[in-house]
């Protein structure tokens, strides 16, 4: 059976005929932080008609959904590789779409790896403004060009109208081009922004080994046992993961049956189940590694892919990044000691959950970088991404 669903030979027809703004959100987070934008957006305007390439949190917000984006992902060389067929024909279906309903702004969300192709495809068409139509192609959230691929900003100065950043330094990223390049705040650090993660002594320890079923099976058994050990001089406590659902909690649910006795104490749960308290917290790096730190619970960023992609990725990346958890990115070190890799060892896990119940200092640090982390990412924003995206509207 394929990983991936199957793919309409055409997707629905706007739903009014027409369609003001189409939004590209791959994966839960960018279906996450595009769903608050275009709330935001038909608050202002309940007239304006939005289509989406996204997820459940987008509906929910108002958008028609054309496909969900969110429930198949291909991470990494190798397994980007063996998708390849599934986006071909993603991709087509998406760009003969766009090319019949034309719709005057086109949204793409995070997810580089189609979205900037997306918008160089509809220059080649001549739709969008940078191919002398009337079509105009925003991305919001950068991709991470200071770490992976830094050219690329060049190239998306010939497709993109502008780009929204997430993080205060990356508009400088784009100084030497002509593309317009403006702060609008993270969305974790907006006023409105209710975390689900709060640190409590006496809570649950974090198991997150990430939202896609291929990174999980790399990183969740060594979890598990980290967990075991950890529990041997702490039986009381108990481990919850969250995920969100689907082929991610099937394969969960696999390697917790597989483990038997030693995933005694873990407790799946879906994300939108409502406020988690933890005492510490062993994170995949990503988006969760970042909501994680901003809620000031302590833990440790792991991380295990395929081989090759770890050799290839690490070629690529070296010299420019140091780490590889976003909040040691912005803090330029390691607040949250990384576990990478061959070093992603059950044994210092299990230290490390050790360190974090045991020890009231590394709490406080974990506040105090959690403080500087929030005055990093809301301070100096202009526009909220609404506004940014609203601004590409046709008057």
């Amino acid at each position: 059976m394929s990983q991936f669903p199957a793919i309409p030979k055409e997707f629905d027809r706007p739903l009014a005929g027409e369609v003001d703004v189409l939004v590209i959100a791959g994966e839960h987070s960018g279906d996450q932080h595009a769903a608050k934008a275009v709330a935001d957006l038909l608050a202002k305007n309940p007239r304006l008609r939005v289509a989406a390439f996204g997820g459940p949190c987008l509906k929910a917000a108002g958008a028609q959904l054309l496909f969900d984006m969110t429930t198949f992902s291909a991470v990494g060389i190798v397994e980007v590789l063996s998708a390849y067929p599934f986006y071909r024909k993603l991709f087509r279906g998406m760009t003969a779409w766009a090319k019949r309903w034309k719709p005057p702004l086109v949204v793409c969300v995070d997810y580089p790896g189609l979205n900037l192709r997306f918008a160089h495809a509809m220059r080649q068409a001549g739709l969008s403004h940078a191919g002398g139509g009337s079509m105009k192609v925003i991305q919001y959230i950068s991709p991470q060009l200071w770490a992976w691929k830094p050219k690329r900003r060049f190239a998306m100065a010939q497709s993109l109208n502008s780009v929204g950043t997430i993080f205060p330094f990356e508009p400088e990223v784009y100084a030497d081009t002509s593309l317009s390049a403006q702060f609008v705040g993270h969305p974790f650090a907006d006023s409105r922004n209710e975390s689900h993660l709060r640190y409590d002594p006496e809570g649950a320890v974090l198991l997150l080994p990430g939202s896609r079923p291929k990174p999980v099976r790399k990183i969740f058994p060594s979890l598990i046992e980290a967990f075991a050990l950890f529990r041997k001089t702490h039986p009381k406590r108990r481990a919850i993961v969250l995920h969100t659902g689907g082929a991610v909690h099937a394969e969960l649910y696999r390697l917790c049956a597989e483990y038997g006795a030693q995933a005694k104490g873990i407790d799946l749960r879906p994300v939108q189940d409502g406020p988690v308290s933890a005492c510490a917290a062993l994170v995949s790096s990503g988006t969760m590694s970042l909501t994680v730190a901003l809620a000031g619970i302590p833990g440790a960023v792991v991380y295990r892919a395929n081989p090759l992609t770890w050799l290839l990725g690490r070629r690529l990346i070296a010299g420019k990044v140091d780490y590889l958890g976003i909040a040691n990115i912005l803090l330029k070190r390691q607040a949250w000691p990384e576990y990478l890799q061959e070093n992603c060892e059950p044994e210092a896990l299990a230290n490390r959950l050790n360190q974090c119940v045991s020890s009231a200092e590394v709490h406080q640090q974990a506040e105090a970088d959690a403080r500087e982390l929030l005055k990093m990412l809301s301070t100096h924003a202009g526009l909220t991404p609404a506004e940014w995206m609203a601004s590409f509207l046709p008057k």
